[in-house]
């Protein structure tokens, strides 16, 4: 008895701090996208008939999937703790995928051009103007690293979630069902209290 005991403990030790780092690692992650996502990743110049516009293009304007995929995981990542057996694997996976999503976008944004000449068309009201002296900024792979923790999340629910409570699980723990509440017995005709109680409750009390 001694030995399952102590075999036992370490096991929800280590279920705790699966819990903990994951709930840590999704949270921290779409932070991270979330707020990266809204910073310039790129600046360049525009020719103008007066010299050169300065323009730059944020996150948002070069790609909104990351930040569309870190909000799916960040209800994901709650959704773990709603469901169990099958319905919390797929919602692992789900929270996976969207960091790993968000971290592909994420780079492949991080060499993009075509938002800032969008920009640049719209700014001169020349179709064909392009952007020269284009720079990216690091943004883009902060964006990237925070799909990683996201994804990092998602394994970690794969690997780990099975032992994972769920929400209602502190309420019922051993999944003994809740005691029901006594029958009301009949009011007292000996108690006048009693009977006009049971008429404000809308009963016969003579039933």
């Amino acid at each position: 008895m001694s030995g399952s005991a102590s075999a036992a403990a370490p096991d929800s030790a280590g279920s705790r701090r699966s819990l903990a780092a994951g709930l840590l690692l999704g949270a921290a992650g779409a932070t991270v996208v979330l707020l990266a996502s809204g910073q310039v990743w790129a600046e360049g110049e525009a020719a103008t008939g007066g010299g050169a516009l300065r323009l730059t293009a944020d996150g948002q304007d070069v790609t909104g999937v990351p930040a569309a995929l870190a909000i799916v995981g960040l209800a994901a990542l709650v959704a773990v703790f709603a469901v169990r057996g099958a319905g919390r694997r797929t919602v692992a996976v789900l929270l996976a995928l969207s960091g790993l999503g968000a971290t592909i976008s994420a780079w492949a944004g991080a060499s993009d051009s075509a938002a800032l000449d969008e920009e640049a068309a719209r700014t001169t009201g020349d179709a064909a103007a392009t952007i020269d002296a284009l720079t990216h900024t690091a943004w883009p792979y902060v964006t990237a690293a925070g799909g990683l923790l996201i994804l990092l999340a998602g394994l970690l629910a794969l690997r780990f979630g099975s032992r994972w409570p769920t929400m209602s699980g502190r309420y019922e723990r051993d999944g003994t069902p809740r005691p029901r509440k006594a029958p009301r017995t009949a009011p007292d005709p000996d108690r006048p209290e009693e009977l006009w109680k049971a008429l404000d409750r809308g009963e016969d009390p003579t039933g």
